[in-house]
């Protein structure tokens, strides 16, 4: 693809079981925007979970630190080759004025899964979230997209499969229409496991670095333990990851039942927190109080480096460990029952999830009811002219407390969910973190 009219952009419309959707005929320019107009059209009246995947030349300059590294032989490499060896060409593109792309030649190239709304609320709304961007009020951060949008010069192509071959390929080939799909459930299952698993990862590392700050500053053994032993699991994790992802089974020697421990531990030590700050907060009240009486409830909360802080990151940590747990859980479940995985990943998440979904939440409502807090002078001092560094500490104390509201991702609708899979010319694959539109 060059920066030109000419880009084409091959799409297929995959789907998980197989499913009656209309036809759409894609007769004229297939824009981003009219891309995705049809596909949460027909994902709206297909009863099967629909995504599209898209083919785009790998940027060079391409973030993969936080992406998830699978090898060539891994099963979602298998299942994109699958995909593209029972692929046409994309021949339809010359009534578009662009130029055919064989699939076949792919070497390097950026892999696009979008998963709509409607099938992203099944897996949760609480496991991916929108980056919001500080350059941008309300933006959202994107580590693909440019002032231009990376397919903003792009003429999409919808593809289908020829002879049904392996797991991804069952549709006819055919007209190149958006209602021709491909039954691809393994592959869509791998994506989103591993991109909402590379998410988790994200927050976690993003975690790790805050406690570490914080618990400099403090010197707080406890608090210091507590940080190690989360950490201690990601070792477990990974591995675990790895082999589920190799379509492997979970063995004792890998060690996750001790992080598992350790994480629901951490969880608990979370929910009791939230649990009293919850009932801290009732008993402030709404009218205006005392700095002082803030700071007996949550120490430290009216500077940078204090505990009240150093407690919310843990359960920041301890949030994002448990998700990465239950993808964990969800794809073993979901390779256990081969017949129909995505349901049965689905099904695993939306058992596990609504917990730490609740614990999320809660923990979100103490924020957003602490950022309104007002604050009053003590009465110690009403007496008299306040000085320069006591009003400069009411308000210092006062902007960390809008501060608090302002980190806040509040968003619980359902969004389109892209997993982005950078593959390299020896076949090996980053998928980076699952993104929120």
């Amino acid at each position: 693809m060059t920066d030109d009219t000419t880009n084409v952009v091959p799409v297929w419309t995959l789907t998980t079981t197989q499913a009656n959707v209309p036809t759409v005929s894609t007769e004229g320019a297939m824009t981003p925007e009219r891309l995705s107009e049809l596909r949460t059209a027909l994902s709206s009246f297909a009863e099967a979970p629909l995504a599209t995947l898209e083919v785009h030349p790998l940027p060079k300059t391409l973030d993969r630190s936080h992406g998830i590294p699978l090898d060539a032989m891994s099963p979602l490499a298998r299942e994109l080759r699958n995909l593209v060896a029972t692929t046409r060409s994309a021949t339809s593109a010359a009534s578009t004025g662009g130029t055919a792309v064989n699939l076949a030649d792919q070497g390097e190239a950026l892999y696009r899964m979008v998963v709509p709304a409607k099938l992203a609320g099944q897996v949760g709304t609480g496991m991916v979230k929108p980056m919001i961007s500080k350059a941008v009020p309300g933006g959202i951060r994107s580590a693909l997209r440019d002032s231009k949008g990376i397919v903003g010069h792009s003429t999409f192509v919808p593809v289908t499969a020829g002879a049904a071959t392996g797991s991804a390929g069952t549709a006819a080939a055919g007209a190149a229409t958006v209602g021709a799909i491909t039954v691809a459930a393994p592959l869509v299952l791998m994506a989103v496991a591993v991109g909402v698993s590379a998410y988790a990862e994200q927050e976690r590392q993003r975690s790790i670095q805050r406690i570490t700050d914080l618990l400099e500053q403090l010197h707080d053994n406890a608090l210091d333990l507590e940080r190690s032993e989360l950490d201690g699991c990601r070792d477990s994790i990974d591995k675990a990851t790895a082999v589920l992802l190799d379509q492997g089974r979970i063995g004792a020697s890998l060690g996750l039942d001790s992080a598992v421990h350790a994480i629901g531990r951490a969880t608990e030590h979370a929910s009791r927190r939230v649990k009293r700050w919850a009932a801290a907060l009732d008993e402030l009240g709404d009218d205006p109080i005392e700095l002082e009486q803030l700071t007996k409830a949550f120490p430290g909360i009216d500077s940078d480096g204090g505990t009240f802080r150093a407690h919310v990151e843990l359960a920041v940590l301890a949030i994002a460990l448990r998700r990465r747990v239950i993808v964990l859980q969800a794809v073993e479940h979901s390779q256990a029952d081969t017949t129909n995985p995505f349901e049965s990943f689905v099904r695993s998440l939306r058992a596990d999830q609504s917990r730490v979904d609740k614990l999320e939440q809660d923990l979100s409502s103490i924020l957003l009811r602490l950022s309104t807090v007002q604050l009053q002078a003590s009465r110690r001092i009403t007496h008299r002219v306040m000085t320069r560094g006591e009003v400069d500490d009411l308000l210092d104390a006062a902007r960390r407390l809008r501060h608090i509201g302002d980190e806040l991702q509040l968003t619980t609708r359902a969004s389109d969910v892209t997993i982005n899979i950078a593959k390299d010319s020896d076949g090996t694959l980053v998928v980076l973190p699952a993104e929120a539109d």
